[in-house]
């Protein structure tokens, strides 16, 4: 069985996670770190990273970008595979996670939903079929009224994992509201909704003469990205060192 610490247990996902965990027969919750306990976790729970002394297989973190450094040198210290779900890491921090990967197998991907990174899969083949054939592309992202970030990173996502197909011949829009002129063949349009309490939904449309196909991703709850944190987390378990993303889940 994979033992699995969980780098932010007490937080909405962390808690998401280990509920997941308990009833997965694959995967054994042995450790937990947290600024907060309040001692209900049936596995022990460390203040501190540098505090865990508990032998594990892989590390899954759901955290903040403030404490990312420290997470990923007691990962190399202790050779554990890291899981790594948190984002808004800067150029150093991104750096540091490239570095340590050349020691240890790290997994970091722009969202850890399933069906996302399905998604992306399948618009790179939609991308090499439509976009010779000069069909006009749009994203529409929307999420709840408390996000902060416009486009979602995962938005972006979407439309590099196109643009990557195509030599990244497009340029991305956000806002034509002060242009006045006919749209460029080679622009992607990203529109982001901010309202209510919606999980996030994303929507990929490809729009050609007399003739329109959409990709699209709703997600209900955060045990969308949970699950995919935890199939990460079995799949990084004993993988040897490098960089992955939630593409080698999908594809293993």
């Amino acid at each position: 069985m994979i033992r699995m610490i969980m780098h932010g247990c007490n937080g909405k996902m962390g808690q998401t996670i280990s509920n997941m965990v308990a009833e997965d027969p694959e995967i054994r919750l042995v450790a937990g770190v947290d600024i907060q306990d309040d001692g209900h976790n049936p596995y022990p729970v460390f203040y501190d990273i540098s505090e865990c002394d508990v032998e594990a297989d892989v590390l899954i973190d759901f955290t903040t970008a403030s404490v990312v450094d420290k997470l990923l040198d007691y990962c190399v210290s202790r050779k554990l595979p890291c899981v790594l779900c948190t984002t808004g890491l800067n150029r150093q921090q991104l750096d540091h996670v490239e570095k340590a990967s050349e020691e240890i197998a790290v997994l970091k991907s722009a969202n850890m939903s399933m069906g996302i990174n399905l998604l992306l899969k399948m618009l790179k083949d939609a991308a090499n079929v439509l976009a010779p054939a000069g069909y006009d592309i749009e994203i529409l992202e929307r999420h709840h009224n408390l996000k902060l970030d416009a486009p979602s990173g995962t938005a972006l996502a979407l439309a590099d994992s196109i643009n990557q197909e195509c030599d990244n011949a497009y340029t991305y829009v956000y806002d034509r509201s002060q242009r006045r002129e006919k749209r460029n063949k080679k622009e992607i349009g990203i529109s982001a909704v901010r309202g209510g309490t919606i999980v996030g939904e994303h929507e990929v449309i490809f729009a050609g003469q007399d003739e329109v196909i959409t990709f699209s991703h709703s997600a209900y709850s955060k045990a969308v990205f949970a699950k995919g944190a935890v199939q990460a987390g079995k799949f990084l378990a004993g993988k040897p060192a490098g960089l992955y993303d939630m593409s080698h889940v999908i594809n293993q």
